[in-house]
């Protein structure tokens, strides 16, 4: 499998309400945190988020968490890939 594109070595830190979303696992979608379909003709998939109560989430921009869609912090272990 090929290796993610890293978006930001930040997180995205949201105040998500209720509903559906779709996670960009590629990092090339242009609207990161979440999936604009630019992974179309690759072996990446979005990550179905179901969100079921308003919550505040920091989710993987760098595409390396072990955690799917939410940070784990592998950020701050990134080198300059």
């Amino acid at each position: 499998m090929s290796e993610a594109t890293i978006a930001a070595k930040e997180p995205a830190v949201l105040e998500l309400e209720p509903g559906t979303y779709y996670w960009c696992s590629c990092g090339k979608s242009a609207n990161q945190p979440f999936c604009d379909g630019s992974h179309k003709g690759t072996e990446f998939t979005p990550q179905v988020l179901e969100i079921t109560e308003k919550q505040k989430v920091a989710l993987c921009q760098c595409k390396r968490s072990k955690n799917g869609a939410f940070c784990d912090g592998s950020h701050a272990r990134l080198t300059d890939e």
